[in-house]
């Protein structure tokens, strides 16, 4: 049995209960501390390069059917292993933060990428364009964007993703629908100088602080927040110098260690963000970066709430704090996405192109590996 298979034959639960096969120690130091990994922690590896795979499959438009032999990938939706390559992410930076007509004016660029994000949602931006015509603060009035999200709103459609849940705000803006909190608050923040003082930011932490003072805006989607506008012009922040875990990567982190729930969730995901290389080349598990950008910290943080997902299905007897024991989600092809594009400062997007044209297969070594999961 070949050193990745046998590894990874210990994600079976039971399995990896009764044995310790060959030279491997299921413990890791972390801040001085001795932690004991569980199987979610070998398969949060597995997971990371299988579903950049995917995602890489998808874009180069390979003839690959099915597109992994992982059954619970294969099922179920997942977000990819870099945030920045999600849908809604790359619409985010190539249609509003980087569109022909975006300013690059910080009050400008604040306020698209925000009122974006307080909705989240495709659908609500193009409406409004289609409504209004150019987003910007010159084009904004309330009455106007009110009246066109209460009668889509009235009508029956929904207005907001379900990708997380935005507090309403009302007890402090006095609205009676969410949306208009949601315009209020973003009046508020710029009337606060909140794009002047976060283009001043000296961190990251920093910024996130700002962007915290904000009404009903907690530490999750603060650090959503920043994480966004730092893809435009406004920052530019290293993604390694901050992170913030949200309650799905504290779910993950509980499933991936024993008793995960009473470590700092900071520095377990500043082990995975600097340890990646070593684990993947321990477990002997190929992964594709994004064309050398190795995976960030806002994108580890983002796997440990996707393992937190998968392990309910792989491994339901590992419990984590959330208490959730299925996946909502059913995956359906959406056909082959657009070419991807990210934040010019990554200098990354001058690699996409030749890349797009190389083959890209399912080698036997990783059909092997995978079936030994199921």
């Amino acid at each position: 049995m070949s050193r990745p298979v046998e590894l990874l034959h210990q994600l079976q639960p039971d399995y990896f209960k009764k044995h310790a096969v060959g030279d491997v120690d299921h413990h890791i130091q972390i801040c001085g501390e001795k932690v004991r990994l569980t199987p979610v922690f070998y398969a949060y590896w597995h997971f990371a390069a299988e579903r950049q795979n995917i995602f890489f499959r998808r874009i180069s438009g390979a003839n690959i059917n099915p597109l992994t032999e992982d059954k619970i990938l294969r099922s179920f939706k997942f977000t990819n292993s870099y945030r920045a390559s999600d849908r809604v992410s790359q619409y985010l930076i190539r249609r509003v933060i980087y569109d022909r007509e975006a300013s690059t004016d910080p009050a400008d660029t604040f306020f698209r990428t925000i009122l974006f994000k307080l909705f989240n949602k495709i659908e609500t931006w193009q409406m409004l364009e289609r409504e209004i015509g150019h987003l910007c603060l010159a084009s904004y009035e309330y009455e106007a964007f009110d009246n066109i999200l209460t009668s889509a709103l009235e009508s029956g459609e929904r207005i907001y993703s379900a990708a997380y849940i935005m507090p309403s705000a009302g007890r402090i803006f006095g609205k009676r629908y969410k949306h208009q909190n949601h315009l209020k608050l973003l009046e508020h923040m710029i009337a606060e100088l909140f794009p002047e003082r976060i283009a001043s930011a000296a961190t990251m932490a920093d910024a996130f602080g700002i962007i915290s003072e904000a009404p009903s805006i907690g530490p999750f989607l603060a650090y959503q927040f920043i994480t966004d506008l730092n893809y435009g012009p406004l920052t530019d922040f290293s993604e390694m110098d901050f992170v913030v875990a949200g309650p799905g990567a504290l779910d993950g982190i509980s499933k991936c260690f024993e008793n995960g729930e009473k470590l700092d969730p900071v520095a377990i995901i500043s082990y995975m963000a600097d340890h990646q290389e070593e684990w993947f080349d321990n477990l002997e598990i190929p992964f594709a970066s994004l064309w050398g950008r190795t995976l960030q910290l806002i994108d580890c943080q983002n796997l440990f709430c996707e393992i937190s997902k998968y392990a309910r299905v792989a491994f339901p007897e590992v419990q984590g704090i959330s208490g959730r024991t299925r996946i909502k989600q059913k995956y359906s092809s959406s056909g082959r996405p657009p070419q991807p594009w990210y934040p010019p400062k990554w200098g990354i997007n001058d690699e996409i192109d030749p890349a797009l044209n190389q083959p890209v297969t399912i080698s036997e070594e990783a059909r092997a590996v995978q079936y030994t999961l199921f």
